[in-house]
């Protein structure tokens, strides 16, 4: 029983960010809710997948892979494109205005999340990645919103919980945008040590 609750978790981790992995009696069902299918994995499949051979594993995640199921790799963001989100999205905020980009946020970050949670180690990395190309360029200088809508829709987009605040503070008047993941701020949710007040969060799907 440990080692089929094992093989799930592992098998949770490999999927799609639209899928997940229900046990069953007789094994496990994987929903996909994104194209509405679903696949069912007999109990000889899940003790392959906790304690088969790599070449049984291979050929199991194979199968996932060909039914889009699963993906190879999506955890981590280049450098390169974490710069091209954060000047693409400052450059909207700058044509469209702040309101009319988070009303947009439905369309470019889906409502559906990951079985497990992000971590911290993968948000610092985010964080320290979006903050270097904000200081770096003089395009979009250190703009809170654009950085946090950047991390925003890259976590969302990645299937991974997040949340966009909008906060305010009264004396002297100021508002402030970030975006919280596994107990952290993108940027900061506190610059300078200054507090604001949420006056709107945007949890997924821009609602």
């Amino acid at each position: 029983m440990a080692e089929d609750s094992e093989a799930l978790v592992a098998m949770a981790q490999i999927l799609s960010p639209h899928c997940r992995v229900i046990r069953m009696s007789d094994g496990a069902l994987i929903a996909d809710w994104k194209r509405t299918r679903f696949f069912g994995m007999t109990t000889t499949d899940v003790e392959k997948f906790a304690g088969g051979s790599p070449e049984e594993r291979a050929e199991l995640v194979t199968g996932l892979l060909r039914t889009r199921c699963a993906t190879e790799s999506r955890n981590e963001h280049s450098d390169v494109g974490v710069g091209l989100w954060l000047r693409g999205v400052h450059l909207l905020i700058r044509t469209m205005g702040f309101g009319r980009v988070l009303r947009l946020l439905s369309l470019a970050a889906p409502g559906y999340a990951r079985a497990e949670p992000p971590s911290a180690e993968q948000i610092g990395r985010l964080k320290r990645a979006v903050q270097s190309h904000s200081r770096r360029s003089w395009f979009v200088n250190g703009d809170c919103k654009s950085e946090a809508v950047t991390a925003f829709v890259l976590l969302r987009r990645s299937g991974l919980e997040a949340v966009l605040h909008v906060g305010v503070r009264e004396r002297p008047f100021a508002l402030h945008a970030w975006t919280a993941s596994a107990g952290l701020c993108v940027p900061d949710a506190d610059p300078l040590g200054h507090t604001f007040t949420p006056v709107l969060s945007i949890d997924g799907g821009g609602h």
